[in-house]
């Protein structure tokens, strides 16, 4: 087998960079280099106005930002208008008090609540949602909390996803509103609650990711993955598999965190602007 020459493989010996950096093959060093180029121009607050976290953006509450966050993120396929749109008329659903509107939800409310319909999501999934959200916030300390305990119990977030869905469930539901509410187990990539989590853990002072949640590590987080950043990994071959699915969402994380092991899913800003840019 050919050994690697000095042109294959960068070395701390001939390396000024982080030593992490310089254990990087010169391929790796190179993309790693484009994607740190690709945050830096996505990951500002021009990112906000046309992409779904404007919709927590307009809340200082952290229960406020929490909520309609969490709600925004699961109804977040599609694309970004319309996702926003939706997004807005739940939050007029809620009386634009997403947190004061949650914990006092009752049948009294259903109503306002039937407004909403957005693809597959409908009135009665949008109403389930709430029930299940002010018995997390009764009952559970809050969607933070919940997530805490999971990856406390667990020490990884795949698990920690499972955890919550085990919480978030475990009021009497629809099967189809269960769909709704993505499951590692099942090998899903579990897309929006990664992107919800990227929301509330990350916190690098840019202005976008919240990082109001502090006893999660952004080096846990898994990277968001659906078509377009699946395509964009593939195009620049930091992802094999073909299918978007978990094993898809491991292998890729596991390559970005090569690249930045403390903050692996700031990258999601780099192949999310790359494949709305293709």
């Amino acid at each position: 087998m050919k050994s690697k020459t000095k042109s294959d493989l960068t070395t701390t010996s001939d390396c000024r960079l982080p030593t992490s950096d310089c254990r990087l093959s010169t391929v790796d060093f190179r993309l790693k280099t484009l994607l740190d180029e690709k945050v830096e121009l996505f990951n500002t607050v021009k990112f906000i106005e046309n992409d779904p976290i404007s919709i927590p953006h307009r809340f200082s509450l952290k229960e406020d930002r929490e909520m309609s966050g969490f709600l925004t993120a699961i109804i977040a396929w599609g694309n970004r208008k319309s996702i926003i749109t939706s997004a807005n008329k739940m939050v007029e659903a809620m009386d634009g008090k997403p947190f004061d509107f949650v914990k006092d939800f009752s049948e009294k409310d259903l109503i306002s609540s039937k407004k909403f319909v957005h693809r597959t999501c409908n009135a009665f999934d949008f109403e389930y949602f709430l029930y299940s959200l002010k018995n997390i916030y009764q009952s559970h300390g809050g969607l933070e909390n919940v997530f805490n305990t999971g990856y406390k119990l667990h020490g990884d977030m795949k698990n920690a996803i499972i955890y919550f869905r085990s919480v978030f469930l475990e009021l009497p539901y629809l099967p189809r509103t269960s769909r709704h509410i993505s499951n590692p187990e099942q090998n899903s990539a579990a897309k929006r609650i990664n992107m919800f989590l990227r929301w509330m853990v990350r916190n690098d002072n840019k202005g976008v990711d919240f990082g109001i949640w502090n006893q999660i590590p952004a080096s846990a987080l898994y990277c968001p993955l659906d078509v377009h950043s699946g395509n964009v990994s593939r195009n620049l071959g930091i992802l094999k598999r073909k299918q978007n699915d978990w094993k898809a969402v491991e292998e890729l994380t596991s390559k970005l965190r090569k690249f930045d092991p403390n903050d692996p899913v700031k990258y999601d800003f780099a192949l999310f602007g790359m494949g709305v840019n293709l």
